[in-house]
């Protein structure tokens, strides 16, 4: 089951699944997805908690409209499995699967999803902050073109990736980040960019976001609701980017182009590749339109 077209993940959200708080402001956000945790922002005395705050959210009144998905523990520590219990008793758009290596990791969550019946609808968006997931990372992208596999979005951590790799500034990670695009591309996987941890700081915040979507990023996961406008902002056409793709659509659907695969516009040769992307870009600034932004 694949997603038709991707859908909107510029501002992505993390928030604690124990900060209750946190958890009934959600619903009045202006993300386009949140990402609930009961990973790493949950103390161990704090996981039971969690998840029955997580039961009584999405039970509820307050539950967000956006994107909704739950970031459970790894399967093979001792939380891993009540979490993806209670993550599929709460039927999130999507589960985030953490500290994967290898393709092995997810189509395990995905059996135990199968084992439950779960719905279809769910989809499993991937955690690549290790290592060996960055060298596996061809093979993992390619769940994304298995229906089966529920895989969706790629989601780089690159946190840990420092850690694990004891590069000491993002610079040095950007030619893996590179391979992580290059192979969310080739599985028809959305791809986010990582954190960015001094939420205060919000120029260099908007000039981490521009980076990213220029290395071909669709969006960026955030820590601070105060990185919201900004990651939204970064990941959203211009109106200058937007004039282009209206040109090249107009051009194109003139009756003499319509069946050539080349045409000049302003003396600039446009293919109709450049057509595909434009009506890619005007369906996601319609559908910012539709969000009122």
């Amino acid at each position: 089951m694949h997603e038709p077209l991707p859908r909107l993940r510029r501002s992505v959200l993390y928030v604690p699944a124990s900060n209750e708080k946190a958890l009934r402001k959600s619903a009045a956000l202006a993300c386009d997805a949140v990402i609930f945790d009961l990973e790493d922002a949950v103390g161990p005395e704090e996981k039971e908690e969690a998840r029955e705050r997580l039961r009584s959210l999405f039970a509820g009144p307050d539950r967000p409209g956006c994107e909704t998905v739950i970031r459970v523990n790894a399967l093979s520590s001792e939380w891993g499995t009540e979490d993806l219990l209670a993550a599929r008793a709460c039927r999130p758009d999507a589960i985030l699967v953490p500290k994967i290596d290898g393709p092995r990791d997810i189509l395990d969550v995905d059996a135990v999803l199968d084992e439950t019946d779960a719905p279809r609808s769910i989809r499993l968006w991937a955690m690549v902050e290790t290592a060996r997931a960055v060298l596996n990372i061809g093979a993992i992208a390619e769940l994304g073109r298995d229906p089966a596999a529920r895989v969706s979005c790629l989601v780089a951590g690159t946190n840990d990736i420092a850690k694990e790799t004891r590069v000491a500034e993002r610079s040095y990670l950007r030619p893996w980040l590179m391979q992580v695009v290059l192979a969310a591309r080739a599985g028809n996987l959305t791809v986010l960019d990582g954190v960015s941890n001094d939420f205060r700081d919000l120029e260099a915040f908007a000039l981490e976001c521009a980076e990213g979507r220029a290395m071909g990023f669709d969006g960026k996961t955030l820590i601070h609701p105060a990185q919201i406008a900004p990651a939204n902002a970064a990941f959203s056409p211009t109106p200058a980017e937007i004039a282009e793709a209206e040109a090249i659509v107009v051009e194109f659907a003139k009756p003499e182009n319509r069946f050539r695969g080349v045409v000049s516009i302003q003396g600039r040769m446009v293919e109709r590749l450049h057509l595909e992307q434009s009506e890619a870009l005007l369906k996601k600034a319609r559908e910012i339109k539709e969000k009122g932004e």
